[in-house]
């Protein structure tokens, strides 16, 4: 936090490109290679001004003409001395630029670092922090809103209001300790169980909203299954619309998932690509079958794939390996290769699955007209395949102010929180002195001050900020 950090903010390939320098030497190190075309030098600079000059190098010669942007602290992003060189977007100017600060004490920034020093020096805690990363990461109107949400401090609100009501609880149930050979109630048992069926409410909201969060952030997950050769690999590819995966005619040759996200209709989803599941004796392939009934299990939607040469037996072996881990999904039974298939042989495949779906299927949220014939190959009845998988994520619209939980991390705090009221209210009801119920208090007030960076070690913070991009 002592040493002054310089990293390019912008991505290669525009016209223009932003150094971003911060710490207590940025205005100095700036000022030794970079001089206005006229005016004040730029250590006497006003902050929030731009000042147009020249950058030099060490023998004098101009490396380029740029526009410089001094920050003064503390009303920077980063809460120090923020300076933003905007220079041409040469590869070359920018490396030249970044070596030159570095020749005189600066140092190369770390993958979020600029954001780390954000939120060490009180900017915006831990959570704002990490929305940071998802509203760059955002690649549907859904997640940009979520994390402008988080960004904007709406989550850190509601968890300010949850930790204030936990507080109130734990100060009246320790002050009763302090008072306890006089044996005074400060605490009235009744409204403290109304106050924790209340924070339970909020609670369990935010835990619940989790499922549709990490949807939105991460993409619905889609499973693609079937048997070997049905055609999963090459549906893959129709769907993202790019070679993803290797196309072959030798059953067997995906062995591992494969994974792709697409935007459908403001949806994004996440396709995985398994292996093909039969009878094998090869390990390689086993250990690939388990992998890909594990996807399934993970997945809100599963595409089962039947390739129409299977015989019946086959298409049953592989129905009742797969259906059975399809129960709270939605199903789509789809037969490829339309193009090969005659009339009569088609609908009795159809007949076949809607048989086994209804022996196999107990709990799947599918019905008869999720199944039908497409051609991966020659993308025949795909817009069908999209109507579904769009009808089937039927995810919320997302307003401004919706408090949705998108983040693993918060999520297992809000979880484990949850647990800590849940044992508060037992206690409670079974009448525990209050030493015992305060524990479990303060415990779900110290795993909400974990996600708001409260309470943390270098650690969780160095795999948070490790998943940034260098430059924030």
């Amino acid at each position: 936090m002592n040493d002054t950090i310089c990293a390019l903010a912008t991505p290669q390939g525009g016209a223009i490109s932003i150094i971003r320098v911060s710490g207590p030497g940025a205005i100095e190190y700036v000022s030794g290679i970079f001089t206005p075309r006229k005016g004040q030098p730029l250590a006497a600079r006003k902050s929030h001004t731009v000042v147009f000059g020249d950058i030099c190098t060490d023998g004098k010669e101009i490396l380029d003409e740029v526009l410089v942007t001094v920050m003064r602290a503390p009303y920077t992003y980063t809460g120090e001395d923020v300076i933003e060189i905007s220079c041409h977007a040469s590869s070359y100017i920018t490396q030249q630029l970044l070596l030159l600060l570095l020749n005189l004490g600066a140092r190369q920034a770390d993958p979020g670092e600029f954001t780390m020093r954000a939120f060490l020096n009180g900017k915006m805690d831990l959570s704002r922090a990490e929305a940071v990363a998802d509203l760059i990461a955002s690649s549907s109107k859904a997640s940009h809103r979520l994390a402008m949400n988080q960004l904007k401090g709406d989550f850190s609100n509601e968890l300010a209001g949850l930790r204030d009501k936990l507080l109130k609880l734990t100060t009246l149930m320790e002050l009763e300790l302090d008072f306890s050979e006089e044996d005074v109630e400060f605490a009235d048992r009744t409204q403290l169980m109304q106050l924790c069926d209340e924070i339970d409410r909020v609670m369990t909201r935010l835990t619940n909203s989790f499922a549709v969060g990490n949807a939105v952030k991460n993409g619905v997950p889609v499973a693609i299954v079937g048997e070997t050769n049905a055609g999963k690999s090459t549906l893959l590819n129709a769907l993202l619309r790019e070679e993803r995966a290797i196309v072959s005619d030798i059953s067997g040759t995906t062995r591992d998932t494969i994974e792709g996200l697409m935007n459908i209709g403001g949806t994004t989803f996440r396709f995985v690509d398994t292996a093909g599941v039969r009878e094998t004796q090869d390990v390689v392939e086993r250990i690939g079958i388990e992998r890909a009934l594990e996807q399934l299990k993970k997945s809100s939607i599963a595409l089962w794939l039947v390739d129409p040469a299977a015989d019946y037996t086959q298409m049953e072996i592989t129905a009742k390996k797969i259906l059975p881990e399809c129960k709270d999904k939605k199903l789509a039974v789809l037969i490829n290769k339309s193009d090969t298939i005659r009339d009569e042989r088609l609908a009795e495949i159809l007949e076949w699955c809607k048989s086994l779906v209804a022996e196999c299927g107990d709990g799947i949220i599918w019905n008869e007209n999720d199944m039908w014939a497409i051609s991966a190959r020659y993308r025949s009845n795909l817009d069908r395949l999209e109507e579904f998988l769009v009808r089937s994520a039927a995810l919320p619209a997302i307003s401004s102010g919706d408090v949705v939980v998108t983040n693993v991390r918060h999520y297992e705090a809000l979880t484990r929180a949850l647990a800590n009221i849940k044992e508060v209210k037992q206690g409670l009801e079974l009448g525990l002195s209050g030493d015992l119920v305060s524990e479990h208090l303060r415990a779900a007030i110290h795993n909400l001050s974990e996600i708001v960076g409260e309470v943390t070690n270098d650690e969780v913070l160095g795999n948070i900020f490790a998943n940034f991009c260098i430059g924030k």
